[in-house]
């Protein structure tokens, strides 16, 4: 019996930061997917893990990255990395999400950074108060130092809300971070897109969470 649904926030609330890393690159003539693969690289103690931990302030992220990315191919500094990651809300997760709040109690575990920190000018923008109020506890990598898929994070979690992993649903864009999730007992949903999510999150909760 589900009791809880646990959302990432990039990505899956929001149209992913791919889209942007994409036209960035092809607007500079970046290679490929240097963003992206400067983010997987090492993705546990890479520049991009420092900072959402907030181990480094924004001068060091700025040189770490660009130095990362370098060795990949091509440098990126990572203040221009910044400003792609805030994505458009999709409505239809939104007021999924606003359904779901009515029955189950919801959760949001977001990597964030420092300079993206819900409260933070940027985050204003990124986090929508609104949509933030339909959360009954969030969990910022930047003001915790944990990231996923750190394990902890996920428990953090589940005795914020008090409850059983067995009894949640988590949602998220990235499969490394679903893993974790699926090992403590959630059921887990990689969201490829609105409604592929949305279909899934229906039938694991039993809710109706569209207009049909």
């Amino acid at each position: 019996m589900i009791e809880a649904v646990i959302w990432d926030f990039g990505g899956v609330l929001t149209t992913s930061p791919f889209e942007a890393f994409a036209r960035f690159e092809a607007a500079r003539g970046l290679p490929a997917d240097i963003i992206r693969r400067t983010n997987a690289a090492n993705h546990r103690e890479n520049a991009w893990a420092k900072f959402e931990r907030a181990e480094v302030d924004l001068e060091a992220f700025d040189r770490l990255f660009a130095a990362e990315s370098l060795m990949l191919g091509a440098e990126v500094r990572g203040k221009d990395v910044l400003p792609l990651l805030s994505g458009e809300l999709r409505p239809e997760m939104v007021e999924a999400l606003r359904r779901v709040k009515a029955k189950f109690k919801t959760g949001c575990i977001t990597n964030n950074l420092p300079a993206n920190a819900i409260g933070s000018s940027s985050g204003r923008t990124l986090y929508v108060a609104e949509v933030m109020a339909l959360f009954d506890h969030i969990i910022e990598s930047a003001r915790i130092g944990l990231r996923k898929p750190d394990p902890r994070i996920y428990r953090m979690m589940v005795e914020a809300l008090a409850v059983d992993p067995r009894a949640c649903v988590y949602l998220d864009d990235l499969g490394v971070n679903l893993k974790p999730a699926r090992e403590m007992g959630m059921t887990t949903i990689k969201v490829l897109d609105a409604r592929q999510a949305i279909a899934e999150l229906e039938a694991a909760t039993g809710l109706t969470l569209r207009d049909q």
